[in-house]
């Protein structure tokens, strides 16, 4: 049983990595800056060799610092098992959709709107996990499913404000095409989890050696996109135009966050999650209203947050609720 300590340690840390890559993400897409605009693919390529090279650091870490260890498992699970590595392509080519839908979300939608939204990947996840591991839901988890959509149909309910945007405002296409990317992204999100969850359950594979695999795969998919949607771009300014530290954070809190998570996430119980989730809906919420002044929130806003985050605890209350493995 982990320590008090351990599991405040472990709450602070997934509220850190959820709320920070989601407002940082946010302001680098709304920052106006000197020249281009950084390239979201960029960043989704960047990221995913950051992560393979921090994985590769990890399983060097778990045999003893030995190059020799490390090279033994890396052919024997990966270049000698080709059926088994091919199996992370689907999940893989799914993040690698998610990652760039989610730079899409968050230039088009607030980061307390997107936060709330977004918590729909709880009912794809435990639909997938129904309909794909044989789960069985509790009462209670199936009441949370309602009370989750309630409360997100609330929160995207049209205000005057919306209705009728200001200057400053996005227009209503955008908001369509914000909240359009987080839709898709959580039913990536919940069929990508399910499946690698399953893939996880079926082989006795380090997960950091599972990770290297869709890093690989990500890396692959993630230089097609790029080339295929901003290869101009690429070719005129090359693919680290409009970086900057801003950029650089994101790029970092996106590759190394879900290892974090990984790391943490045995020490965090259902209530905890749920706790997490909560101080992050509300620190987006403040800061996006405080400090990106992006937001105006509603009173009809502030009841569907309400409800979403009840549903996220109500989630967890019976039994086991169908976890959505960190992609790390």
């Amino acid at each position: 049983m982990a320590s008090p300590r351990l599991k405040y340690l472990s709450l602070g840390v997934l509220v850190f990595q959820t709320t920070s890559l989601v407002l940082t993400m946010r302001y680098s897409r709304t920052l106006q800056a000197e020249g281009p605009r950084y390239l979201a693919s960029s960043a989704v390529v960047v990221a995913e060799v950051m992560k393979i090279l921090a994985c590769v650091l990890l399983v060097f870490k778990e045999h003893n610092y030995s190059m020799r260890a490390l090279n033994s498992i890396l052919r024997q699970e990966i270049a000698h098992k080709p059926t088994e590595t091919l199996k992370l392509a689907i999940p893989s080519g799914i993040y690698t959709l998610q990652n760039n839908l989610l730079y899409v979300a968050l230039s088009n939608l607030d980061a307390a709107t997107y936060q709330v939204t977004y918590q729909l990947k709880i009912l794809t996840t435990a639909l997938f996990s129904v309909s794909m591991l044989g789960r069985r839901l509790g009462v209670y988890q199936w009441l949370s499913l309602l009370v989750l959509m309630a409360g997100v149909a609330l929160v995207q309910w049209p205000s005057e404000s919306a209705a009728a945007p200001g200057e400053d405002g996005p227009p209503p296409g955008s908001q369509l095409v914000g909240v359009a990317a987080v839709l898709v992204a959580c039913c990536s999100s919940g069929f990508a989890g399910v499946y690698f969850e399953k893939i996880l359950k079926e082989s006795k594979q380090s997960v950091w050696v599972r990770n290297i695999q869709l890093g690989l795969f990500g890396l692959v998919f993630g230089l097609f996109g790029m080339l295929a949607y901003d290869g101009d771009r690429v070719r005129e300014a090359g693919m680290f135009q409009g970086y900057n530290a801003v950029t650089w954070a994101v790029v970092a809190l996106q590759a190394l966050g879900g290892l974090v998570i990984a790391a943490v996430i045995k020490y965090a119980d259902n209530i905890l999650k749920g706790f997490a989730t909560s101080l992050s809906i509300i620190l987006s919420t403040l800061i996006s209203y405080f400090l990106l002044q992006d937001f105006d929130p509603t009173s009809v806003f502030f009841v569907g947050a309400i409800l979403v985050i009840a549903a996220t605890f109500l989630y967890g209350y019976e039994g086991r609720a169908a976890p959505n493995p960190s992609r790390a």
